[in-house]
C-alpha cells in the first residue's frame, strides 16, 4: 500500500507527485490557481486534430509502466495541457463545445495507449457532463474556469466491508459553522491524479450529502492501494478521510440544479449511463490496442509454426485469420460503442431542451448502453484471447505483456456484470419493469 503525497520529498514507500504537476498552491477559498501555459481559446477541431499524436506520446513505454506499476503523473500532467480534459465545456463558458460523442472517442483513443489513463479520467468526464447539462448553474461558472486552465476533478463515493454496495459508514459532522468529514472510501479511480475529490457521506440527520473539496487538503489521505490483477494505474484504491474539513458551499449537488428541478432525475440517469458507457469506451480503445499489438508482433517478432507453409508468421494463413478476426472485432466494438454515445448526445440535447418526450429519449440511450455492455464485453474478451494465437510459446512471454489486455477488460467488466444487465434488460422486455433505469445508479 503506498500513500500518494503532491510534495517533494515523500518518505520511502511512497509515491511521489511533483509540486509543480498540482495546478493549485492554496485552497482555493481565498487562494489564487496557479496556470498551466495551456491552449487559449482552442477549437474543438483544434483540439481533436492532435489527439493522434498525443495517443502515440502516451503509448511510449505504456506496457512497460503497466509492468513495473508505475503511476503515470506525468502524463496527466502533459493531458492538463492539450485541451482533452476541457473539450465537453460549452462555449457559453468558454470551452470548445464538444459533443459527448467527441469525449467518448478521445477515452476510447486515450485507453489505446493506456488504459488505465483513459480509465482515471472517468469521474472527471462526469464532472464535466454536469456542467455541460446546466451550463448556467453556480457551480459551472465556479469550476468551469478552474478546469480550462488544467483543474481535474475525482472522487471516491463506494466503501468496501459494508454488508450491501452503496451502503455509507463516512460522515458528516456539523462543528459550529463549518463541517467535519471522517471515513473510509474505496474505488477512488483518479483520485491520485485529481485536483478536486467528491464524497458522500452520511450528514448528522442521517441522509446523504455530498461533498467537493480540493484533493490535496489536510486530512484527505489517497492510497494506492488497488489490488485488482487489471488496471493497475487508475488509481482506483482508497481514501482515508480523517476529520476533514468542510465548508458549508461545499457541500450540495455543487450547484448543478436547483431544487425542484424536473430534469434533475433525468440527469442522474444521463449521469449513470454516461460513466457506464465510459467503461465501455476503455475496453473498446484496450481491443484497439489488442490489434495493434497482434499486427506488430506477427511483422516483427513472431516465427511462422513449424509445419506453416510459409516462411513467415506474415504469410502464414491461419495467423493472417486470427489478425482479421481482431480487427473485425475491433470495428464491432467501435460501432457499438460510437453509436450509443450518438444516442447519449441526443439525450443531452433533450435534457437541455427540456424536451416533452424526455423520459422516453432518456430510457432509449439507456436500453441502448446496456445492449451495449453485453455485447462489447463478450467481444473484447474474445480479441484478447486470440491474440495468443498468433505466435507458439514466445506469445505468452511477460516481455510481450500480452495479458494485461485480457486482465485489464476482465477487471473493467467486473465493474457492471453484463449478467445483471442481461437480467434489467430482460426483466424490462417481459414484464415492463424499469426499477433500474429510473433509479439510475451506476452498478
Amino acid at each position: 500500500m503506498f500513500s500518494v503525497s503532491r510534495s517533494v520529498g515523500a518518505a520511502q514507500g511512497e509515491v511521489s507527485m511533483p509540486a509543480s504537476e498540482s495546478i493549485f498552491s492554496a485552497d482555493t477559498e481565498g487562494g489564487t490557481p496557479t496556470a498551466y501555459a495551456v491552449p487559449s481559446g482552442a477549437s474543438r477541431e483544434e483540439i481533436l486534430a492532435h489527439l493522434p499524436a498525443i495517443v502515440a506520446e502516451i503509448a511510449q513505454g505504456a506496457a512497460e509502466r503497466e509492468r513495473r506499476r508505475e503511476l503515470p503523473f506525468p502524463i496527466f500532467e502533459r493531458l492538463r495541457q492539450t485541451g482533452l480534459t476541457w473539450l465537453r465545456i460549452p462555449k457559453s463558458l468558454g470551452g470548445p463545445g464538444g459533443s459527448l460523442s467527441d469525449q467518448i472517442e478521445v477515452t476510447c483513443a486515450l485507453a489505446s495507449a493506456d488504459s488505465s489513463v483513459a480509465h482515471a479520467l472517468r469521474s472527471h468526464f462526469g464532472f464535466l457532463e454536469s456542467i455541460a447539462l446546466a451550463p448556467e448553474s453556480k457551480a459551472a461558472r465556479r469550476y468551469a474556469p478552474l478546469i480550462l486552465r488544467g483543474a481535474l476533478m475525482g472522487g471516491a463515493h463506494m466503501e468496501i466491508n459494508t454488508p450491501r454496495p452503496n451502503m455509507l459508514r463516512t460522515r458528516l459532522t456539523r462543528k459550529g459553522d463549518r463541517y467535519r468529514l471522517s471515513g473510509h472510501k474505496y474505488y477512488a479511480t483518479g483520485a491520485a491524479y485529481a485536483d478536486y475529490t467528491s464524497f458522500t457521506a452520511l450528514n448528522d440527520e442521517g441522509k446523504i450529502a455530498s461533498v467537493l473539496v480540493p484533493a490535496h487538503r489536510e486530512g484527505v489521505n489517497i492510497l494506492d492501494d488497488w489490488d485488482g490483477m487489471g488496471q493497475r494505474m487508475s488509481a482506483s484504491g482508497s481514501v482515508e478521510l480523517a476529520d476533514v474539513d468542510v465548508a458549508p458551499e461545499e457541500i450540495g449537488a455543487h450547484g448543478f440544479f436547483e431544487h425542484g428541478d424536473s430534469t434533475a432525475g433525468f440527469i442522474q440517469r444521463h449521469g449513470a449511463t454516461r460513466a457506464q458507457l465510459h467503461l465501455m469506451a476503455v475496453v473498446c480503445g484496450i481491443v484497439r490496442n489488442i490489434q495493434r499489438d497482434a499486427i506488430d508482433y506477427v511483422t516483427k517478432r513472431a516465427r511462422s509454426a513449424k509445419h506453416s507453409a510459409s516462411e513467415t508468421a506474415r504469410g502464414d494463413h491461419f495467423v493472417q485469420s486470427i489478425v482479421g478476426e481482431i480487427a473485425a472485432l475491433s470495428h464491432a466494438v467501435d460501432v457499438l460503442v460510437a453509436s450509443t454515445a450518438r444516442s447519449l448526445d441526443v439525450s443531452a440535447q433533450a435534457i437541455l431542451d427540456r424536451a416533452v418526450n424526455l423520459d422516453d429519449i432518456v430510457l432509449k440511450s439507456q436500453i441502448e448502453n446496456s445492449k451495449t455492455q453485453i455485447v462489447v464485453g463478450r467481444l473484447a474478451i474474445q480479441a484478447a484471447e486470440k491474440i495468443f494465437d498468433t505466435g507458439g510459446g514466445s506469445a505468452t512471454s511477460q516481455k510481450n505483456n500480452f495479458d494485461r489486455h485480457w486482465r485489464n477488460i476482465r477487471t473493467l467488466l467486473n465493474h457492471n456484470p453484463a449478467f445483471l444487465r442481461g437480467r434489467v434488460l430482460g426483466d424490462y422486455y417481459l414484464n415492463g419493469v424499469r426499477d433500474d433505469f429510473d433509479e439510475g445508479r451506476v452498478f
